[in-house]
This record gives structure tokens, sequence and C-alpha cells, in this order.
């Protein structure tokens, strides 16, 4: 199987979109994980896409701006909203690099119900807010369903300058053209384009989350390996398509 280059730009351009969404002011938190530890948590068919041997979990919060249906344009207040998702990396018997969601919180109702009931994506209704002062962005989310006590997450960045040539993993981490999910009992494929993700340094000043565990994952015990943070993108995704189920061997 021949794995697809990790590029700026998506391999697989987007004829005819059948959602848009805008990614916005975004915190990237990764920790490095053995492979092992998450391939079970990922769709069938799929296997986790590691760089030299690790693979990552990621946290990010974001504000969701102009979500909507078809090819636009998005709808400027349901489709508007605080989100954080819990993610992993995963590639297919394609060769496609993708990201499977462990979970998303979202701000709106609807919206959690629809990709939920729809997509099949696990979200979750939650409160949540973005505040910012000048450089510095605080990130925060309670559930309020199933439980409201919990889980909650909290996170304290300041941005700083921006990359001229990101490394390797930085790409890694980011350029992901798709997403892998479960689907009625079958593993799709939904894949997106954007333009090349403008990122910047960023500092994690505080951090205290229950989200990553509460999506089944191993406790991080250490700080985040890399924090990235991005303006954002406008996003387009294409046509699903049915993975194969077929077993992966780990590289």
């Amino acid at each position: 199987m021949e794995i697809e280059p990790i590029t700026p730009s998506t391999p697989r351009p987007v004829r005819r979109p059948v959602l848009v969404q805008g990614w916005r002011q975004l915190t990237f938190l990764h920790w490095p994980v053995e492979p092992d530890r998450v391939a079970a948590l990922l769709p069938a068919g799929t296997r986790p896409d590691t760089l030299d041997g690790v693979t990552y979990v990621g946290l990010v919060p974001f504000l969701m701006r102009g979500a909507g249906l078809g090819p636009g344009p998005g709808l400027p207040f349901l489709g508007t909203f605080c989100e954080t998702n819990v993610r992993l990396y995963s590639v297919d018997g394609q060769g496609r690099r993708g990201v499977v969601f462990r979970s998303l919180d979202a701000a709106r109702l609807i919206p959690a119900l629809v990709g939920r009931l729809g997509v099949r994506l696990p979200y979750t209704w939650s409160a949540m807010r973005l505040r910012r002062e000048g450089d510095v962005i605080t990130y925060s989310c309670r559930r309020r369903h199933p439980a409201a006590a919990g889980p909650a997450s909290r996170a304290v960045v300041r941005t700083g300058r921006p990359i001229v040539r990101p490394t390797r993993l930085e790409r890694f981490l980011t350029a992901r053209w798709g997403l892998h999910v479960t689907w009625h009992g079958r593993t799709v494929h939904l894949p997106n384009e954007h333009e090349p993700w403008p990122l910047f340094r960023a500092e994690l000043l505080d951090l205290d989350d229950g989200l990553v565990t509460a999506a089944g994952l191993p406790p991080m015990t250490q700080g985040p390996v890399s924090v990235l943070y991005s303006p954002g993108v406008a996003v387009r995704f294409g046509t699903p398509s049915v993975v194969p189920p077929q077993p992966l061997r780990a590289l």
C-alpha cells in the first residue's frame, strides 16, 4: 500500500462540495502515543497513521463560522459556534490519510444533532466560550449532556510569530485531507480541501482538560509536544466514499 504524501494542499480536489465550513482561531495541542494504544479506537479498514513510528492525540478548540450544506454560502448564525474536538490520525487501505474524531463538543444544539444523527460523528452539546484579549486566547467547554457535572476543558494560549517553514511533524498534524467515520456499519472517507494552513507559534499558558480521557484515550501526563495556532481557513467537503473492509498491518 502506497500512502499519499504529506502535502500543504489537498491531493484530492473537491469538485462538488456537499458541506462548507469556516475553521477560525484554532489552537492545535498534540501528544505522542504508541499506535498500539489507540488502534482499537479506529474504524474498520483503517490503522493509526504514524510519523517515525509514533502517532498522536490532538485536542483542537476553535470557532466554527458559517457552516452549511452544499456549495455555500454557510449559515451566518446557526452555522457559527465554538467547537472542540479530540482526534486521532488514520490511514486506510487506499493510502488516504485522515482524522478520526473521538469526540466533538459544539455550542449549538442543532448542528450537534445533525452531526451526530446525520454523519454519525460523536458530537455533544456543550456550554462553550472563546475569549481573546490581545494575543491571549481562552477556550472553555463544559458538557451539558449526558452529565452537567462534566467533563470539561479549559485552555489558555498566547499566540506568537508566523511559521514560515513548518516542520514534518507540524505538516503531519495539520495537513489532513479527510476524515474516517463509521456510518451505518461501514467505514466512510469524507474528503476536504482548503488553502494551506497559516500557522503560528503558540505558548500554552494553562490547561485543565477532561475531554481526552473522556474520549477513551490514555491520560496525557506530560505537556503537549506541539502547540500551534492558526487564524483559520475556509473548508469544502466532498462526496464520501466507502473504505473497503480489509485488514491493515501497521508499518
